[in-house]
């Protein structure tokens, strides 16, 4: 997902599209890392191979709390920010971090809500980070060099 969203950043982003994606981004990491924080101090989720000593996970996993998963909340994340700004590439993305919360699930190292918590709190965070930025580079606009100032 992350080498995927490096590759729409290069190859799809025009010059100017490319500081509010990333822009959009880093925001959209600090919600998602505050969510879960949140969300990892509110719910108290062993994970199902803790809660049943007869479930193997797939491969090796610690044994902490599960809910939500982190490798969900940043799919999420990255799926959302890609839809948002380009919607054919965006679905692929979306596919892509659905098959990712479902792996997890299947390898019995997450339950579903811990899935689905995560794929909803990364695609909340991207999009408070594209409501948040949009603005506030049209604001920093005429303090910014021409060629990186996003046109709308």
């Amino acid at each position: 997902m992350v080498a995927g969203f490096a590759l729409v950043w290069v190859f799809a982003e025009h010059r100017r599209g490319k500081l509010e994606f990333a822009a959009q981004a880093v925001t959209g990491l600090v919600f998602a890392l505050a969510f879960l924080y949140i969300a990892k101090s509110v719910h108290d989720d062993p994970r199902p191979f803790v809660q049943n000593p007869h479930i193997k996970p797939l491969f090796s996993h610690g044994r902490d709390d599960g809910f939500p998963s982190d490798h969900s909340v940043a799919a999420g994340l990255i799926a959302t920010l890609v839809l948002v700004r380009h919607r054919l590439i965006g679905l692929a993305f979306s596919v892509a971090a659905i098959a990712i919360a479902w792996a997890r699930v299947a390898a019995h190292v997450h339950h579903l809500q811990d899935v689905v918590a995560g794929l909803i709190l990364g695609a909340l965070a991207a999009a408070i980070a594209v409501v948040i930025v949009g603005p506030l580079l049209k604001r920093l606009s005429p303090r910014l060099p021409t060629r990186f100032v996003p046109h709308r």
